[in-house]
């Protein structure tokens, strides 16, 4: 029954976050230190997002929340997020020590340059998740709040801790520097320069080709109502489930309430030919189990009454009833049975059937041809017909769940364009941030058509958590091209290359850690925690490439419209420049 089901589920997902907590930390540590090469560094971006894990912790207590499938997500979430700050930091502070040695002047180049580029990453990510908090659903509303709360906690837990402990360390030595002269890391930094300087025709054509057969693929989506799609295949309970589906023609219930408009209505004998005609009806659609109600009690009365034959398992005639009501106010069992299925006042009639687990367009089929018998048996000038049950509530709450969150992702979206218009002060660089992260969601949901990936509560959050974080890596190069922008006097190519080599090096590093860190989630046993686990890393993988390749193509293309010295002229970052100066004295 549901309430067992509910119970072994939630105790599955509390089982599932230490393991969750354990592949993080390992899968995105042992990245970080693959790139960096320091087992420093990799310890304190560790202290940092434990940290982090244990205040996420603290906020769901604090707030008296409960962890559900989705709450069970944020302390991962948050070692997968945090680790990508330590790594903008650190890289930075690297970076500044190689070029000039001075430890304090690296501090705070850190926190004033790269700190405020950070902290607008960090909001457009909480921004993405807090747009949760605006959906009707208490499960996603208590998610958005402790994910955005958590996600401005980490960053400001990475810009205290990393430059307070940094600035307790001697300086790095040469072999901590070693990762920045990668030359693997330069041929990639190099290949996308290439590419920009002499292929942007090709960028903007297989843009333009994958846009188009993504958009055929979005068109093959199904929408998932399925109770039990995403639940643990190998647990004892699911199996349970499918025996009890095949062998009892389905597990959840539906309820039909008929009004007969009149007390006594449902003992008629009009309304009870009535009543059975809707089950036969019931009973001929595969898609329902056999439904039990007053009729049914009627029947084995009369079979009862002629010595169990199975012959007069009928409706009774009007000489028969004379009897066969004795028979019931002689029985109590059958009596408190009935007043299960009939209300005191014999005005409202209930029909109990069960509905087998399908998908939401089959769902919605069954449930509109058993309207329309409804209407056919029971005028609705003499009758009113209530349908409800776990099966039909799940279903418009499926349908209900994925409006609202494409009402979130729309308002992410208007949310960090307006981030972008407050930055910039230009429509055109809102539109030349925005392409190149809408672009992988559509890929995704290109992708899911064509792979047969439903829609569904689970897989819809993808949206909105992908470009609340892909969105980062636009801020970061945008940043850096608005303050080499200035630097070179406005000369666009020049600035366009210097921020992708720059930058270059930053996303990769933290693409990679987010893809294979979001990766972690696929090995839950939860179907919709595993989809949702490979969707983001795919959607991140394609939204770095559409950061390194289009966007700066883009910028290239524009720069006499989007690069002029009024755009930029009192923007509401301070940017310092290498001598230390702020832009705006």
């Amino acid at each position: 029954g549901m309430p067992y089901i509910r119970t072994l589920n939630s105790q599955n997902i509390v089982d599932e976050i230490s393991m969750f907590l354990l592949a993080a930390l390992l899968i995105t540590s042992a990245i970080f230190f693959f790139f960096f090469r320091s087992w420093r560094a990799t310890f304190i971006s560790i202290v940092t997002v434990i940290i982090g894990v244990m205040w996420a912790f603290g906020f769901l207590g604090l707030l008296n929340y409960e962890i559900t499938v989705l709450t069970a997500l944020i302390p991962p979430l948050i070692i997968v997020i945090g680790i990508p700050n330590c790594i903008f930091l650190i890289n930075k502070y690297q970076q500044e020590i190689k070029e000039h040695g001075n430890q304090a002047k690296s501090l705070q180049r850190v926190i004033t340059k790269v700190g405020n580029a950070t902290l607008m990453t960090n909001l457009t990510t909480a921004s993405g998740f807090a747009t949760f908090i605006f959906t009707d659903s208490t499960l996603l509303s208590e998610f958005g709040i402790v994910a955005s709360i958590c996600i401005v906690s980490i960053f400001l837990l990475s810009l205290m801790i990393i430059p307070i402990i940094y600035s307790y360390l001697p300086v790095p030595k040469d072999r901590h520097l070693e990762h920045l002269r990668k030359r693997w890391i330069g041929t990639f930094v190099d290949w996308t320069e290439r590419m920009v300087k002499e292929n942007r025709i090709a960028i903007y054509i297989t843009s333009l080709i994958v846009l188009v057969i993504s958009i055929i693929g979005m068109y093959q989506i199904r929408v998932s109502g399925s109770l039990i799609e995403d639940m643990p295949k190998s647990m004892q309970f699911y199996k349970d489930i499918k025996f009890f589906e095949e062998s009892f023609d389905g597990i959840m219930p539906l309820e039909i309430v008929v009004n007969t408009k009149s007390k006594k209505g449902v003992s008629k004998a009009k309304t009870l030919k009535k009543l059975d005609e809707l089950e036969s009806h019931i009973i001929e659609t595969p898609e329902l189990s056999r439904p039990m109600s007053i009729v049914s009690i009627v029947k084995y009365t009369k079979q009862a009454f002629y010595g169990g034959d199975p012959e007069f398992y009928d409706l009774p005639t009007t000489y028969e009833r004379v009897g066969i009501s004795t028979l019931l106010d002689d029985s109590g069992g059958d009596a408190m049975l009935m007043k299960s299925y009939v209300d005191s006042t014999g005005q409202y009639a209930r029909i109990t059937t069960f509905m087998k687990d399908m998908g939401t367009d089959r769902m919605e089929r069954v449930e509109e041809d058993l309207r329309d018998e409804i209407t056919k048996v029971f005028p609705e000038e003499k009758y009113e017909v209530l349908l409800t049950g776990k099966a039909l509530v799940f279903q418009k709450g499926t349908n209900y769940l994925i409006n609202n969150l494409i009402i979130s992702l729309t308002l992410a979206i208007i949310l960090i364009a307006l981030f972008m218009a407050w930055m910039f002060k230009s429509v055109r660089m809102i539109l030349v941030s925005l392409v190149p992260n809408i672009l992988p969601l559509i890929i995704t949901a290109g992708l899911m058509g064509y792979l047969g990936v439903p829609i569904k509560p689970s897989t819809i959050l993808v949206f909105s958590i992908a470009f609340g974080i892909s969105v980062d890596d636009t801020i970061h190069f945008l940043a850096k091209y608005r303050q080499e922008l200035i630097a070179n006097k406005w000369r666009v190519k020049k600035s366009v290359y210097a921020a992708l080599r720059e930058t270059g090096v930053s996303m990769f590093y933290t693409s990679i850690v987010l893809f294979f860190g979001f990766s972690t989630f696929t090995i839950s046993s939860f179907g919709g925690t595993v989809a949702l686990g490979a969707l983001v890393s795919a959607t991140l993988l394609f939204a770095m490439l559409s950061n390194l390749l289009l966007l700066p193509s883009m910028l290239l293309s524009l720069e006499r419209s989007i690069a002029n010295e009024r755009t930029f002229k009192k923007l509401p970052i301070p940017i310092i420049h290498k001598d230390g100066d702020d832009e705006q004295e």
